[in-house]
């Protein structure tokens, strides 16, 4: 006896008709329109502007302001956020902030991660929106009992869809009429700037679970990708996300893409953000370690058990030397006569860190041991 497949969720239509018009509309009607017509040279730089705004608005504002509590804001800047969620058009801060946090929690399991990456690129870029795959959830918000208590977030959840034609409608309108170039405006600073904030924050949900480095952790599909995060406002650093997402930061070097850490740090000097979280210094580099040393004992089976202990031994020393250096910085930071003594260790973690990567890779380019 045969089962039947498990029918599909039904439609969602309205998101179907959102999606498909917007998209063609870009694609078809801004050509056509640039080509016959023209745009006024100002809606370029006013195009950018509104697609920052709503970017940002949504990954400074409704992933590590709400989604994750890495920061809190003042109530300017949060209402700031919420106008421009509204404008990107993703739902309230509370509904995205909800379904991101099933997410964090349920990273790839098919049947509870509301975008699973492991059911394909498509279903997680999205079409995870197209059906009602979620429909129980979609008034149960036990998961985000803090963010009701922000009347900013309460607001904007109760008035949303007039929030979304006032910014996504008004605002357009309110450009072409300043520059005198209507359909225009409703084209590119509408239309257009609409599919450009939707795609690259959905490809944080799709790419950046395929495409990319897992720098710091491979129980699960996430990636770190530059090349995302100069289109997602820093958001590409995806692998150090899913593992500290407790951080304000998710590009953590100084020359990694990500003006939403800027934007947070450069926020709390003006006062406008305080309470800015950052991931333990020693729990960083330990993943990041741990990392490089399991990529050489998995992918090398030739490895005789004298290099695997080698291997091991400098693997722990190293630890042991990152959590003393870090454990000195955390009591002695404000100590000037052992800042010296810092610096010392400093340098020589740097040298065995050098060391360590080198010994890896000399691990990986020596020839397989003679059988028989």
């Amino acid at each position: 006896m045969t089962t039947a497949p498990a029918a599909k969720p039904p439609l969602i239509w309205l998101n179907i008709l959102v999606f498909s018009i917007t998209f063609l509309v870009a694609a078809i009607g801004v050509p056509w329109y640039a080509i016959s017509i023209g745009f006024a040279g100002e809606l370029t730089w006013i195009l950018l502007a509104t697609i920052a705004f709503a970017g940002i608005s949504i990954t400074a504002g409704y992933h590590r302001l709400w989604s994750h509590r890495t920061y809190d804001a003042h109530w300017s800047l949060r209402v700031l956020f919420a106008l421009g969620g509204a404008l990107a058009v993703q739902n309230s801060a509370l509904h995205w902030s909800s379904d991101h946090r099933e997410h964090h929690k349920h990273v790839d399991d098919n049947d509870r991660d509301p975008y699973s990456a492991k059911r394909g690129f498509w279903y997680s870029h999205i079409g995870w929106m197209l059906r009602e795959y979620q429909a129980k959830r979609y008034h149960d918000y036990a998961n985000v009992r803090d963010l009701e208590k922000d009347p900013i977030v309460r607001w904007q959840h109760k008035h949303y869809l007039k929030l979304v034609l006032l910014t996504t409608v008004g605002w357009p309108l309110l450009v072409g009429w300043l520059v005198g170039d209507i359909w225009g405006s409703i084209l590119l600073v509408g239309v257009a700037r609409l599919v450009i904030n939707h795609h690259t924050t959905f490809f944080i949900n799709s790419l950046a679970h395929i495409w990319g480095k897992q720098t710091y952790t491979d129980r699960n599909t996430a990636r770190d990708n530059g090349v995302l995060a100069l289109f997602t406002f820093g958001e590409g650093y995806h692998n150090y996300h899913h593992i500290f997402s407790g951080d304000y930061r998710n590009g953590i070097r100084w020359w990694q893409f990500d003006p939403s850490k800027w934007l947070i740090r450069s926020m709390s000097w003006l006062g406008l953000t305080k309470n800015l979280k950052r991931s333990n210094g020693y729990q960083i580099e330990k993943a990041r370690l741990s990392m490089q040393l399991q990529r050489v004992t998995r992918g090398q089976q030739s490895l005789c058990e004298q290099q695997l202990a080698k291997l091991q031994q400098e693997y722990e020393l190293l630890l042991a030397r990152l959590k003393e250096y870090y454990q000195a910085r955390k009591n002695w930071a404000n100590q000037a006569d052992l800042r010296d003594k810092i610096a010392a260790m400093q340098s020589t973690l740097k040298a065995h860190k050098k060391y360590f990567i080198a010994l890896i890779e000399s691990t990986l380019r020596a020839p397989e041991p003679a059988q028989g």
